[in-house]
C-alpha cells in the first residue's frame, strides 16, 4: 500500500520539509530508491549517499539534514530516531494486503472442549488439545499443535509448524515463526552409577506480550518452576532457552545464542549471534553482549562485554595460541626473575651501604 507523506507525518510524527502530497509505495535503499520510494539515513557516514539519493523522500535526523539538503531535492521528514522511523513506516507500507478469514478449516482437529474465538483463524490440520483457548484475532497457520490446556492470546499468529506444547501461554501480539517449539522437555537428569535418571519437567513456558520467536528455536518448559519470556523479547532463529530460564521484558537476542537451564536475564540485554550464557547465573539490566562470546559467570553491571579472541591469519592464530598455552610457565618463570632481581637489587643496596660506611671510617 501507498502512503502520503502528511499521511506518515500525522501517524509517526517527525518535521516534514517538503511537499506534504508525495506519495510512497515503498521503503528502499539510499543508492537504489526512485521516484516513487521513501529511503532513511541512519548513518552519518552516509550523508554523501543520501545527498545525491533519487528517492521521494528522505527520513533523517536534524544532525544530518542541514548537510544532506543543501544537495538532495526531495522531501525530507526529520526525526530524532531515523531507523525506529523506518521501522514504522515499513510496518504501514508493508502492511499485509491478505489476512485469513476467522475460522476453522476443515482438516483441522479442535478438541471439544477446546476454546477458540469466532474471530480466530485456524489453517489446515491443525490440531488443538483439550481445554487450549485461542484468543480473539489469533492466526494459526497450517499444521500447528496447540497442546492441552494451553493459552494463546490476543492477534498472536503461529507461523506454518509451530509446536507450542501444554499448558504453556503467551500473550497478545506475538509472532512465532515456522519450526519453533515452545515447551519441550528441559534437558534435566540425574546420575545413578553412571546411568542417567529422566527428571520430570512438570513447570510451564509463560510469554509476555509483543514476544517474537524465530525459526527453530527452542524453549524449554521448567523443572518444576516455569520458563518465563517477559513482554516484548525478541528471540531470532535457531536459538535455545534453556528451562527455568527468565529473559527480561526487551531483551533481544541473535541467532544461535545459547542460554542454559536457570539463568536469570535482566531488561534491555542484546545478545550477539552464537552468545554462549552458562546457568543458574544473573545478568542485571542494560547488558550488551557481542557475538560469539561466552558467559560463564553473573554480571553485575550494565555495560558491553566481549570474550572471544579476535580473528587473524591461521599461522598468526597458530603462533598466538602456542603463546596463551604457555602463559601460566611464563608467568612462573617472570615471577622467579622478580624475586630474582629483587635479591640482586637487595644485596646491591646492601653492599652501597657497606661501602659508604668504609668510606665514612675512613675520611
Amino acid at each position: 500500500m501507498g502512503a502520503r507523506l502528511v499521511e506518515l507525518v500525522t501517524r509517526f510524527g517527525g518535521r516534514l520539509e517538503g511537499d506534504p502530497d508525495i506519495e510512497v509505495a515503498r521503503i528502499a535503499p539510499l543508492d537504489r530508491a526512485g521516484a516513487t520510494d521513501i529511503s532513511f539515513l541512519s548513518n552519518s557516514r552516509l550523508r554523501a549517499v543520501a545527498a545525491h539519493s533519487r528517492a521521494a523522500a528522505l527520513i533523517l535526523a536534524p544532525l544530518d539534514e542541514p548537510e544532506v539538503a543543501a544537495t538532495y531535492a526531495g522531501a525530507r521528514i526529520v526525526t530524532n530516531n531515523p531507523y525506529a522511523y523506518f521501522a514504522r513506516t515499513a510496518q504501514y507500507l508493508c502492511a499485509p494486503g491478505h489476512t485469513p478469514a476467522p475460522g476453522i478449516h476443515p482438516t483441522a482437529a479442535v478438541h471439544p472442549e477446546a476454546r477458540v474465538d469466532p474471530t480466530a483463524f485456524l489453517g489446515p490440520h491443525v490440531t488443538v488439545e483439550e481445554g487450549a483457548a485461542i484468543g480473539p484475532g489469533a492466526v494459526i497457520d497450517a499444521g500447528c499443535y496447540i497442546g492441552r490446556d494451553a493459552s494463546v492470546g490476543e492477534g498472536t499468529h503461529f507461523f506454518a509448524n509451530v509446536t507450542f506444547h501444554a499448558r504453556c501461554v503467551i500473550g497478545a501480539r506475538g509472532i512465532v515463526h515456522s519450526g519453533a517449539v515452545i515447551g519441550g522437555d528441559g534437558f534435566g537428569f540425574a546420575v545413578d552409577g553412571g546411568v542417567y535418571i529422566k527428571i520430570p519437567q512438570t513447570g510451564r513456558v509463560v510469554i509476555g506480550d509483543d514476544v517474537d520467536i524465530g525459526s527453530n528455536t527452542a524453549v524449554d518448559r521448567g523443572a518444576l518452576d516455569d520458563t518465563v519470556i517477559e513482554d516484548g523479547v525478541k528471540l531470532d532463529n535457531l536459538i535455545q532457552i534453556g528451562h527455568n530460564c527468565r529473559i527480561g521484558a526487551h531483551t533481544a537476542m541473535a541467532g544461535c545464542v545459547g542460554v542454559a537451564g536457570s539463568a536469570n536475564i535482566g531488561r534491555h540485554c542484546t545478545f550477539g549471534g552464537a552468545a554462549m550464557i552458562n546457568g543458574h547465573i544473573d545478568i542485571v539490566d542494560n547488558v550488551h553482549v557481542t557475538a560469539g562470546t561466552l558467559v560463564p559467570n553473573s554480571i553485575t553491571a550494565p555495560g558491553r562485554y566481549t570474550g572471544f579472541y579476535p580473528m587473524a591469519p591461521n599461522a598468526e592464530w597458530e603462533r598466538n595460541a602456542a603463546l596463551l598455552r604457555n602463559l601460566s610457565a611464563m608467568r612462573e618463570k617472570i615471577k622467579a626473575l622478580e624475586r630474582a632481581v629483587k635479591v640482586l637489587g637487595g644485596e646491591q643496596t646492601g653492599q652501597s651501604s657497606r661501602d659508604a660506611s668504609a668510606l665514612t671510617r675512613s675520611s
